[in-house]
């Protein structure tokens, strides 16, 4: 069993240490605990069997999984999820090995409990979860071949799946034979990571008048952000914030020439599957949450209090305010052009 993180972002970030544990266990029944947003990003995954949605709800969540789990009778709880809870489910559920990172004062819990790295803060954070892996294998086998492979973090979207995403611009009345470009201008845990609204509408604005689709993208929790930037826009994009589920946003991401978005969930979606992504960095740190791999690009103007890791700026926001939808059309417009290359 396998406990995936919670956000979109991270699981993401942890597909290619899904792949080395995959490659570790070959034979392995391999199951996925997530979040149910966060499952669809395992659905369809060729590195796992099956997929347990755990939706929690309080404590009262708790009780209900370590019956679930006696009853999977795992051998091996697995846990990328650094949350004391994960830990404490695994041990009442009384898997026989646990292992995990000794976060949250859990490292009683696990059988097999690993120190965070020293480095956790100046590498990717996909190297965080292989970390895991690698020391799984070192104890268990004796061997470390996990920390010298290159990672594989691709997500595969199936032709029925871009097929569907496809239809539902349709019925949105979006032209197939246009550019499509989403935007994701929200962000669920950090209102400080949203370049500025009023930025958005007028890159919008840029983009539609190049002759692309302009398409807005998110969870409900960000349709506000998603509605000022259409009224603020001249020419409104077509707004599908809140009306996508996860594995929906991944196949729309996968058909689209070009992902402009701020540092979540999506920026890791894009370059997963490959599409051309621009992510829009203020407080966060781009070494250890940058789109990994060469479909992502980053666009940063930093002051020096960046990057500052807080939720809500203090200030005045400059590490975003900073960054013109000027500057963002350039970068996009390269983007596109290469993507169309390559595609030719």
């Amino acid at each position: 069993m396998v406990r995936a993180p919670n956000w979109v972002g991270d699981a993401v970030m942890s597909v290619a240490a899904f792949r080395e544990l995959r490659g570790l266990f070959p034979h392995a029944q391999i199951t996925v605990v997530s979040k149910p947003g966060t499952a669809d990003i395992f659905r369809d995954a060729d590195f796992v069997d099956d997929v347990l949605v755990y939706e929690r709800h309080g404590l009262s969540s708790v009780w209900p999984q370590v019956r679930e789990w006696r009853q999977q009778r795992f051998d091996l709880a697995f846990l990328f999820q650094n949350a004391f809870e994960a830990a404490l489910v695994s041990f009442l559920a009384r898997v026989p090995a646990r292992a995990g990172y000794d976060t949250e004062r859990r490292g009683f819990l696990l059988t097999h409990p690993v120190p965070v790295p020293s480095w956790k803060n100046e590498r990717h954070e996909i190297f965080y979860y292989l970390n895991l892996v690698a020391e799984l294998e070192r104890r268990l086998f004796g061997t470390a071949s996990k920390e010298t492979s290159e990672p594989s973090f691709e997500l595969a979207v199936s032709a029925e799946q871009k097929r569907e995403a496809r239809e539902l611009l349709a019925a949105q009345n979006a032209d197939a034979e246009k550019p499509l470009v989403l935007l994701c201008p929200g962000s669920v845990n950090s209102r400080a990571k949203r370049w500025p609204a009023d930025r958005y509408a007028a890159l919008a604005d840029q983009l539609a008048a190049t002759g692309a689709t302009v398409a807005l993208i998110g969870s409900p929790s960000e349709l506000e952000v998603s509605n000022q930037v259409k009224k603020l826009a001249r020419h409104a994009p077509v707004l599908l914030t809140g009306k996508t589920s996860v594995a929906e946003v991944t196949a729309l991401i996968s058909v689209a020439d070009l992902l402009i978005t701020n540092d979540t969930g999506p920026a890791h979606i894009g370059a997963a599957v490959g599409t051309p992504t621009l992510v829009i960095f203020g407080p966060t740190n781009p070494l250890t949450t940058r789109p990994y791999g060469p479909a992502g690009q980053i666009i940063r103007q930093p002051p020096d209090c960046a990057p500052c890791m807080l939720r809500d700026c203090p200030i005045d926001h400059r590490c975003m305010t900073a960054i013109t939808p000027e500057e963002v059309f350039q970068s996009a417009r390269g983007l596109i052009g290469r993507h169309a290359e390559v595609a030719v």
